[in-house]
């Protein structure tokens, strides 16, 4: 009896990987890593529709500035430099050997929830550590941000092991998977989140932003459209079966483990008002990334993770 106990204690520390990820599930997640394609020359998209584009590749630095010479871009003109010499110099820019790589996690309270295979929360960590750790295995930079209503961490970009297993065990031990009767403001704290990452960004940034974007809006167009001027910036929508359609015509209880509702599916209109609001958020995340010209790709609790993100990020089969 005893023993039991123990597992269960052992269960409810480390997780299950179905309401809480575990940190050794993450670590271990380096082995499948290789194989996304975190650089391709092109990012593709699961379903028909989504926007397509290039990558930009790794970001420039600036290196020196020397005398100008004949075809020298006059943008680049060291102004500065050409005042205090009385000669016109040209700034020299070189190829950033590391890019930044920022994971944007977002584990506010409609994350967690899922009624198959495992909470969208628990999805979400596993997409940002594959993506953690192929950024390492292809050299570069990895730095992020992960919030919550009442929690925000951030990372500064930084090269090695290392880096991910911090990022992965500040993921693990964030007050979110603890927080119960949260109340829900994932709006608020999204938006704070967002501006942070707006000024931490470097031009040049692949960013990632790990979310079923349940409080997206027209207000953060302005947010992210700075951000994708001079970045790469892919929206990971993540999303769970029974928010896209409701399950077979009979009444349902749910439970967040304190406060429980009843839904009753039989009713033929709101099941297609059900379907619409979903497809709706569906198309304005796919609309929002075309005229933006922002990365989608979409990721459901049934997904085959490896699978999603090799397609999203440009392999081929």
């Amino acid at each position: 009896m005893q023993a039991v106990k123990n597992n269960i204690s052992d269960t409810l520390e480390k997780g299950d990987d179905v309401v809480r990820v575990r940190q050794s599930t993450l670590i271990g997640l380096h082995r499948d890593a290789k194989n996304i394609p975190l650089f391709s020359n092109s990012i593709g998209a699961q379903r028909a529709g989504s926007y397509l584009s290039s990558f930009r590749g790794r970001g420039m630095e600036f290196h020196e500035s020397r005398p100008y010479q004949a075809g020298d871009d006059i943008r680049t003109i060291d102004w500065r430099v050409t005042a205090r010499s009385g000669r016109t110099h040209t700034k020299v820019y070189r190829e950033e050997r590391e890019r930044p790589v920022l994971l944007w996690v977002d584990l506010c309270c409609s994350m967690f929830f899922g009624t198959r295979c495992c909470f969208k929360s628990v999805l979400g960590s596993k997409l940002a550590s594959l993506l953690a750790w192929s950024s390492v295995q292809h050299g570069d930079r990895l730095g992020g941000l992960i919030f919550s209503e009442q929690e925000h961490f951030e990372f500064r970009p930084r090269s090695g092991k290392a880096s991910t297993l911090h990022f992965i065990r500040k993921l693990t031990s964030h007050s979110a998977w603890e927080q119960r009767n949260r109340v829900s403001d994932n709006g608020e704290a999204g938006l704070l989140a967002l501006n942070r990452l707006r000024q931490v960004a470097r031009p040049g940034s692949l960013v990632v932003l790990i979310s079923d974007f349940r409080f997206l809006d027209d207000s953060w167009r302005v947010h992210l459209s700075q951000l994708a001027r001079h970045n790469d910036v892919v929206l990971l929508f993540t999303h769970d079966p029974l928010e896209q359609t409701l399950p077979p015509a009979g009444y349902y209880r749910f439970t967040n483990g304190h406060t429980e509702i009843g839904i009753d599916s039989s009713d033929e209109t709101s099941r297609q008002q059900y379907q619409r609001r979903f497809a709706d958020h569906f198309q304005m995340l796919e609309r929002l990334s075309r005229q933006l010209r922002l990365h989608f790709v979409d990721a459901s609790t049934t997904s085959a993770l490896l699978e999603v993100l090799k397609r999203g990020f440009g392999a081929r089969p």
